[in-house]
């Protein structure tokens, strides 16, 4: 797994997690075929300028991200999708597009989908496109600690 951040944070949390390995995918839907994994069950990280600030949406796969209800929970005067050039460099230790929804190990607030608050278990990108990582929404939660709504359709 590159995101040694992730994994220390994982680990020195006592963390259980487990590691998928698929085919290179690079859109969130590929991966969850891929992977052979319902795409409603594969989280994908968006990222957001929310007032010039980078945020970053976790939604299913399958999903768009409503910025309205992200601009909403934000108390924003303006949210919109950020293009790759403006956040590529934020995430070293990923590949471009395949960065994990742990925004706070990045100094960034995280919305998520209230669909995937509902699960027991999250899966997402571990910072490559042949990789996933699972570990218990529960987990997910306490670690990084999302503003959770319908930000997702």
């Amino acid at each position: 797994m590159p995101v040694k951040k992730m994994k220390w944070l994982l680990e020195e949390k006592g963390v259980k997690y487990v590691t998928f390995q698929h085919w290179p995918a690079y859109t969130a839907q590929e991966t969850a075929q891929s992977a052979h994994i319902p795409g409603k069950n594969v989280a994908k990280t968006v990222m957001l300028k929310i007032d010039d600030k980078m945020a970053m949406a976790v939604v299913p796969a399958a999903h768009h991200v409503d910025l309205e209800s992200v601009k909403r929970a934000a108390s924003a005067s303006k949210v919109e999708l950020a293009s790759e050039q403006e956040f590529v460099g934020m995430f070293p230790d990923c590949e471009a597009g395949a960065m994990p929804p742990f925004g706070n190990l990045y100094g960034m607030d995280v919305f998520v989908s209230e669909a995937l608050a509902e699960d027991e278990a999250i899966v997402f990108s571990a910072g490559t496109h042949t990789e996933l990582v699972g570990l218990s929404y529960q987990d997910f939660e306490r670690l990084v600690k999302p503003k959770v709504g319908s930000f997702s359709a």
